[in-house]
């Protein structure tokens, strides 16, 4: 018995209910926003056009770092991974690519999986290693490191998996590969600082060796855990120091909950796109630490700030090459995962929309005449602006749900699938 999917023509029926509203509002915010200089037509093609990857691991549940509480109908494997990851491009229109966690991900038949995506109408996005943890069958432990631990063997057995998970990627159509590592100390005086740094350039130079020329490997940094006293590759300036002396394939990877609390992550976002190693976001939102909440939960308004220089590198003639990789990281534990991805997806096409109605030659001036609260107040012009009819007719234009959370519960999908799918207590989804 084939599994359910959300059929078009039911998006199509649920869509006739807010179709009249949707139109008028989107009329008048396209009046509001003329009188501004912008075409509202043009905005929603930009926002029609973009695109975020869904992570396998995000459609189960992530529970806590001390407990994981399963929901009804979570996929069982990769293939039930993918049909979830494909019901919220179905509503979204956004999600066309699902970036894979190996081992948890790893494919039998790499061509029957790539022949199941392309049924669902979906891709595959940057490849995720997994060296952060001891697998069954794993004859080394990384306890105490991967790529930068003491021990030539473990290390050789780190690299290994990331090259192996490299010849996934290019049997499945992906181009880029994403290295976190948990290695680290807790103690003072654990680990030689300088060594575990050298030794961890000394394994990336192996993985880097092993892409393929038309690839690109991210180096995520991450400022603590499980390493508390010092991690390796802790914050941004240690992970350009590595692609930097890595070459010109190798980026650096930022996710937003890899931070101290309150710093200016759109700084570090400028920065990085000012040297040309911006390789990409993992999005999600935090409060405390690394939370990996959903989108836009917490700071929007640094979720903006983020798009805002997104957006004007984008226009910047003078950046070259500037292709930043798009893809959402989050645990969900109280929430529906489908839901929260489709949710936090729309957050993501908001920043950007709002980003696109900044006034910019209006900023250059105050920025340029030392105007600080009329630099603020163009930035908050644009922030403050309800964008809501851009992102429906932008999905309803590309054959999405105008209220994707509204039809996904109307289709009765989560319900569904708690049939089709016996309840899980052990997870295989992985966290990066």
């Amino acid at each position: 018995m084939p599994e359910f999917t959300i059929d078009k023509t039911f998006i199509a029926e649920e869509n006739n209910h807010l179709r009249t509203q949707v139109q008028s509002e989107y009329v008048q915010l396209g009046e509001q926003i003329q009188r501004r200089g912008f075409s509202i037509d043009a905005i929603t093609k930009q926002v029609q056009a973009f695109e975020v990857a869904v992570p396998s691991w995000g459609v189960g549940t992530g529970g806590t770092r001390f407990a994981r509480f399963p929901g009804p109908g979570e996929p069982r494997n990769v293939f039930e991974k993918l049909a979830d990851c494909a019901a919220i491009h179905q509503l979204t229109r956004a999600t066309p690519r699902v970036s894979l966690h190996i081992p948890w991900d790893k494919p039998d038949d790499p061509a029957e999986l790539t022949a199941v995506a392309a049924s669902l109408g979906i891709g595959f996005d940057a490849m995720n290693s997994n060296t952060f943890q001891d697998q069954p069958d794993q004859r080394h432990s990384y306890k105490f490191g991967s790529l930068t631990h003491v021990d030539a063997v473990v290390r050789a057995q780190a690299v290994e998996h990331n090259i192996a998970c490299i010849e996934i990627g290019k049997a499945i159509g992906s181009k880029a590969l994403t290295v976190w590592i948990a290695d680290g100390g807790n103690f003072p005086g654990q680990v030689d600082t300088r060594k575990a740094f050298h030794r961890y350039l000394e394994s990336l130079r192996k993985i880097y060796a092993a892409l393929p020329n038309d690839w690109k490997v991210f180096v995520e940094y991450k400022l603590y855990e499980p390493a508390f006293y010092s991690t390796v590759i802790n914050d941004w300036g240690t992970a350009y120091a590595v692609v930097n002396q890595l070459g010109p394939k190798a980026f650096c990877l930022v996710d937003l909950g890899h931070h101290a609390p309150n710093v200016n992550i759109e700084m570090i976002v400028a920065r990085l796109i000012q040297l040309g190693k911006l390789g990409g976001f993992h999005f999600n939102d935090s409060k405390y630490g690394d939370d990996d909440l959903d989108t836009g939960s917490i700071k929007p308004f640094q979720l903006f700030l983020i798009f805002h220089e997104l957006v004007g590198a984008a226009s910047d003639s003078s950046v070259e090459n500037f292709h930043p990789s798009y893809m959402l990281d989050q645990s969900h534990n109280v929430t529906d995962p489908v839901e929260a991805l489709i949710s936090s997806t729309e957050e993501l096409q908001r920043g950007y929309a709002q980003a696109l109605l900044v006034d910019r030659p209006a900023l250059q001036e105050y920025q340029e005449g030392n105007d600080a609260l009329m630099a603020l107040k163009t930035l908050k012009g644009a922030f403050t602006t309800d964008v809501t009819p851009i992102l429906q007719m932008a999905r309803m234009n590309s054959g999405g749900a105008i209220d994707p959370v509204a039809v996904f519960r109307a289709s009765g999908y989560r319900k569904k699938k708690a049939k089709e799918r016996p309840a899980a207590t052990s997870s295989r989804s992985g966290i990066i």
